[in-house]
């Protein structure tokens, strides 16, 4: 009995999330439902500010890891939360220099440069992917094909603007989703709130009081309160007000490997009956930069990501105003200045930072949601009792350290090997020095090994959240992304010239993608159709 009053007496009471937002109340929920509301969680949360509602892009393990996990039905949820589908981002005038489109409408239409990673798994035969088969046919001059278009089924419905599902609900192929970030917060809100027990006070912090150790004991607001815990969850955003300043955690900074530091962003009405909406996020190149292009029922998000090095605000706002038609003078656009890089330490003593609060990559590859549901994970995984076991702590820290580096040499590897040098921005990132970490993933490629170890099918990928976490940039999405660019292999997998056989019979998988691509287009709904289905329920 003594030994399980102890372990009851050491067990976490009570918990303090600073700061609501996605990231606040994505935790909140992820927590009350992993810890099955034994512990009192409390969200404080200054006082809202407006915001534009810009839009969000997801990876397709959003549903499965919270809305899956805290027992909300995908419906339910996208109806809340102005929400569309996502198969891919496509990438447009990557390797066009200057300006390559001269309208949103170009834009529409795709153009020539342009090229997609999609979420959809290509097939494999004699355990070797499809993608090293495409090559050996490339490298003989035996198709032209792009490796999206030859490789995969989704590459023409996305051009056509068809949705991820079929309007009984079944699905053919993986996808994410668009959605207003501001709704997902309010949505999970009024969830953890009315369904949890999540405590919410809207208030302002103005003192952080730490103990003896340095541990944080209460946290002190504008209207008097005294809010006491065990552990303290830093969701501030940028300011960091737990983690870096009252902790006092070093932020590392990495605008050494990524240039971007700000970005100009805006909502743009839509006619979707018109137009259609586009199933897929595009990151459209520019002179100092990109540009997102979130399409959302209605409206679509956007925003050009740039660098401060290379233009100025007012350059840039004029840069995405002539990109889509925008009048600056009446257009309500948000500026944001972020910094590029992650805390140290993710957790210090009793307090763990998620969101901006820790870490931040520009959002090219849709990683800000993706970087909250993962510490959120993996903070249930290693949930401390009031002695904080270092090796609880360590290793939170180490799969917070590896995700986000690994993600970080990613995104790099876009910019670096851009075949554009029209601009010095775009010069500037070639000029950069490649850490050893994407050396090794760029030798490996060229030498046609796997980047990293890949999730090859639906069931890994959706539901194994521990692998698709660790292997989340596989081999197939570097080959995606380099393909795409115009990087390829030195030459061909030399065991391919071994297996004459399996060469041969693997060009039966090429005719079945063209035949499943031709099905899929015939049978598809558009997305508008399916968002109206949707939404109207």
């Amino acid at each position: 009995m003594t030994g399980t009053s102890s372990t009851t007496d050491n067990a976490i009471k009570k918990v303090v999330i600073l700061g609501g937002g996605t990231a606040g109340w994505m935790t909140a929920a992820y927590l009350g439902k992993a810890l099955h509301s034994t512990v009192d969680v409390t969200v404080l949360e200054a006082p809202s500010i407006p915001r534009i509602g810009v839009g969000e892009a997801t990876v397709p393990n959003l549903h499965r890891v919270l809305f899956d996990f805290l027992g909300i039905e995908e419906e339910e949820w996208m109806r809340e939360c102005n929400a569309s589908y996502k198969m891919a981002v496509r990438f447009i005038n990557w390797r066009t220099p200057g300006k390559g489109q001269s309208g949103p409408r170009e834009l529409d239409k795709g153009g020539p440069d342009h090229f997609y990673h999609p979420f959809g798994i290509s097939p494999e035969h004699d355990n070797i992917p499809m993608s090293h088969y495409w090559f050996k046919n490339k490298f003989e001059g035996k198709t032209d094909e792009p490796y999206d278009y030859a490789c995969f089924r989704e590459a023409p419905l996305m051009d056509a603007n068809k949705a991820p599902r079929h309007l009984d609900g079944t699905s053919p192929t993986r996808y994410a989703w668009h959605f207003d970030a501001a709704l997902v917060a309010d949505f999970l809100r009024r969830f953890a709130t009315e369904k949890q027990g999540v405590n919410h006070i809207q208030d302002e912090m103005t003192r952080v009081e730490k103990d003896e150790r340095g541990f944080v004991k209460a946290l002190h607001t504008k209207e008097g309160r005294v809010l006491d815990a065990d552990l303290f969850v830093d969701c501030s955003g940028f300011r960091s007000l737990l983690m870096n300043q009252a902790m006092e955690e070093p932020f590392v900074d990495m605008s050494d490997q990524l240039l971007c530091d700000r970005a100009v962003a805006t909502a743009v009405p839509h006619d979707d009956e018109a137009n259609g909406v586009e199933p897929y996020t595009s990151a459209i190149a520019m002179s100092s930069g990109w540009t997102w292009k979130i399409p959302m029922p209605g409206r679509f998000g956007t925003g050009y990501v740039y660098s401060s090095r290379f233009t100025t605000q007012e350059e840039a706002t004029a840069e995405f105003c002539e990109l889509w038609g925008l009048d600056p003078e009446t257009t309500k656009f948000n500026h944001v200045k972020f910094r590029v890089g992650r805390n140290r330490r993710a957790w210090v003593k009793n307090v763990i930072g998620i969101g901006l609060s820790s870490a931040f990559l520009e959002p090219l590859e849709s990683t800000g949601i993706y970087f909250i549901t993962a510490a959120a994970y993996q903070l249930a995984k290693h949930f401390p009792d009031k002695t904080f076991n270092q090796t609880l702590v360590d290793n939170f820290n180490k799969e917070i350290e590896v995700m986000f580096d690994d993600t970080r040499d990613f995104i790099q590897t876009h910019f670096y090997f851009a075949p554009r040098t029209d601009s010095p921005f775009w010069r500037a990132n070639k000029e950069l020095k490649l850490p050893a970490s994407i050396r090794e993933k760029i030798d490996a490629y060229k030498a046609g090994l796997p980047v990293n170890p890949a999730a090859t099918d639906d069931t890994t990928y959706y539901g194994n959240f521990e692998a698709e976490f660790r292997n989340f940039w596989t081999n197939e999405r570097y080959y995606c992304i380099f393909a795409g660019l115009g990087l390829e292999p030195d030459s061909p997998l030399p065991i391919l010239y071994h297996k004459p056989e399996s060469v041969a019979a693997a060009q039966a998988m090429f005719t079945q993608v063209k035949k499943e691509q031709q099905e899929l287009l015939n049978s598809l709904p558009s997305t508008h159709e399916a968002l109206l289905r949707l939404h109207a329920k």
